[in-house]
């Protein structure tokens, strides 16, 4: 291990601070206004993209970044959640595309933490999900003459999750995802004729979860595209509302998890995005002549695509030695052009995919990268991802080349509760949190030292989110196994946890578990991270925000204070912002404290 290189110019802050481009999405009736998501200035906030000139506007101003957008159909307007320093909790506004003051859209309602937000193609009407105390409220917003907006009219309560809505063209049909029917992670759909708030329709099937995507862009097409995963596995079906008429789409070369990106503006072809084992792949599916053809697009992680005009689409991309970045890429002649240039950054070492069984000897995928020219074994950092339904890609990742540069192997970790491997592996921790990924993280270890790759007794865990609750569960369950841990807006009392969030969360909490704390107690106990306090041994470092509505400040406050009467090494460092951070100089530093830490624990057992 190499001691912690802080000097402002080191390559791995570098790093941290190469623009990239997060998003980019297209006006769907206007594509030559856009919407991206950079960090051209240090945080990440929302530009207005006029794609005649290449020209960026700012829109947002956030201290503690925005990455999160919507611009309208027609590009007149971007929409985003005005929220107080990142604590997910506010209005829907919105702001001209050419620049301006954001506009409340809800003026008359309380904050609130909201999942979804849609506007229909002919701009008529808007749609937003708002969650607070009382459950899910579904609100639509008629468009007046002269840019005026009409009150929120509610539509619909649920104390059930919900998801994502979307209008039909003319939106006179919204639906919306909910679990109401499951209880679970699964959803099902309710359409609705806007104008009488008539239920027309309704999809649920037992054990399947459906998700709505986007209605046809053609005026008085009634077909939606919606995901199933009855397969196993999430699939694009469409449902026509105007006839009831389900039907899925003949894919049956494809393996993995599919996402349908766009639906051209013609109405005849699809941008599919397949994932499987955390790898992607691009195709366009002729709807006519129900064909499938497969892109030989760049490699590396995709974050967003669209339809470009009839010739080129539209990609966001990023592998592990360059950010990501904007291209048109031409799937006639595989030509690449670059949009929006981002700067450059420090070479990077490269990631290689591995598996190993777990302790069950389900078989679990990781990726792994080894610093260069070191003797192994070596220190090595074992990653546990957020969600849990997420999963690691091969992707851009200063925090992940920052532990090569300091002589650490590095390995994320693809557990069970990820994306991409199947329904029955996602599936398979619902009501039983922090056991199964547990497992998977403490085999991960085992195979590193195996392997002669990690130094068996100079192996810290980290993770944010869900990953730094996991780190916080193996920590105590497998306290003899680790010299540190690294956890980052982390959960460490799902009580408390439930208390205190936003209720969009609460209602994921419930659909997790299969209930509430008091309804499930034994399982969220099993589950909290603070149940095994007494069993820590290795030191521990949090780094938690203060307005953070996903992971409260009350519950590690509680685990922090639990650890310290019981005499265990914990640091936590307090922040003011949310949960997501999109700020370069915060991430450095954040980083420091990491490197500092893991100098000073390994230090202390090497003597």
């Amino acid at each position: 291990m190499h001691s912690p290189d802080l000097n402002s110019t080191a390559p791995w802050k570098q790093r941290f601070r190469a623009q990239r481009i997060l998003w980019a999405q297209l006006a769907a009736a206007q594509p030559q206004r856009g919407l991206v998501c950079t960090n051209r200035l240090g945080i990440h906030q929302l530009y207005a993209w006029n794609l005649a000139t290449n020209e960026l506007t700012q829109l947002t101003e956030h201290p503690a970044g925005k990455s999160q957008g919507s611009i309208a159909a027609d590009g007149r307007f971007v929409y985003y959640l005005d929220d107080q320093q990142g604590n997910e909790i506010g209005h829907h506004v919105r702001v001209p595309f050419a620049g301006g003051e954001p506009q409340d859209i809800t003026p008359t309602l309380p904050p609130y933490a909201s999942a979804s937000f849609s506007e229909n193609q002919a701009g008529t009407r808007l749609g937003l999900i708002a969650a607070d105390t009382s459950g899910f409220q579904v609100y639509l917003i008629n468009q007046l003459e002269q840019d005026q907006l009409d009150r929120p009219i509610l539509l619909w309560r649920s104390p059930a999750l919900c998801g994502r809505l979307t209008f039909s063209h003319d939106g006179e049909i919204v639906v919306v995802a909910t679990t109401e029917r499951s209880g679970t992670r699964a959803f099902s759909l309710i359409a609705w004729n806007t104008t009488s708030g008539d239920r027309m329709a309704e999809w649920y099937e037992n054990d399947t979860s459906i998700r709505p995507v986007c209605f046809s862009p053609r005026p008085g097409d009634q077909r939606l595209l919606v995901m199933s995963d009855r397969s196993g596995f999430n699939r694009p079906w469409l449902w026509d509302l105007s006839t009831g008429e389900q039907t899925a789409l003949p894919l049956g070369q494809v393996q993995g998890e599919l996402s349908v990106w766009d639906w051209s503006a013609a109405g005849d072809r699809l941008l599919l995005c397949e994932l499987h084992q955390a790898c992607y792949r691009l195709y366009t599916y002729d709807l006519s002549a129900q064909q499938l053809q497969p892109l030989q697009h760049p490699s590396g992680t995709l974050s967003s695509g669209q339809f470009l005009g009839d010739e080129e689409i539209l990609l966001t991309v990023s592998n592990a030695a360059k950010p990501s970045h904007l291209i048109a890429f031409n799937p006639v002649t595989n030509e690449t052009q670059s949009l929006l240039a981002v700067g450059t950054a420090p070479s990077c070492a490269p990631w290689r995919s591995v598996s190993f069984p777990s302790s069950d000897g389900v078989e679990i995928q990781a990726w792994l990268a080894l610093p260069d020219a070191a003797d192994a074994p070596v220190p090595t950092i074992v990653h546990a991802h957020g969600g849990p339904s997420s999963v690691t890609t091969e992707t851009f990742a200063a925090s992940a080349q920052v532990w090569l540069d300091h002589g650490f192997a590095w390995m994320s970790v693809n557990y069970r509760g990820s994306t991409t491997f199947g329904g029955e592996f996602e599936r398979s921790i619902w009501g039983r949190l922090g056991e199964l990924e547990v497992e998977d993280l403490v085999a991960a270890r085992s195979w590193l030292v195996e392997q002669h790759i990690a130094q068996a007794d100079a192996i810290l865990l980290t993770g944010g989110s869900y990953g730094g609750y996991l780190t916080l569960q193996t920590l105590g369950k497998y306290p003899d196994l680790w010299a540190g841990g690294m956890a980052e807006v982390a959960i460490a009392d799902w009580f408390l946890m439930y208390e205190d969030q936003a209720e969009t969360l609460r209602g994921a909490q419930r659909s997790l578990f299969g209930g509430t704390p008091q309804e499930k107690p034994e399982v969220h106990r099993a589950a909290s991270p603070i149940t095994y306090a007494a069993q820590v041994k290795a030191p521990i470092l949090v780094i938690q925000g203060r307005n953070d509505t996903r992971c409260p400040a009350r519950q590690m406050q509680a685990y922090e204070a639990k650890l310290k009467e019981l005499g265990k090494a914990i640091e936590v460092h307090w922040f003011e912002a949310g949960h997501l951070m999109g700020n370069n100089e915060q991430s450095i530093e954040h980083q420091e404290l990491k490197l500092r830490f893991a100098d000073r624990v390994l230090q202390r057992q090497s003597k």
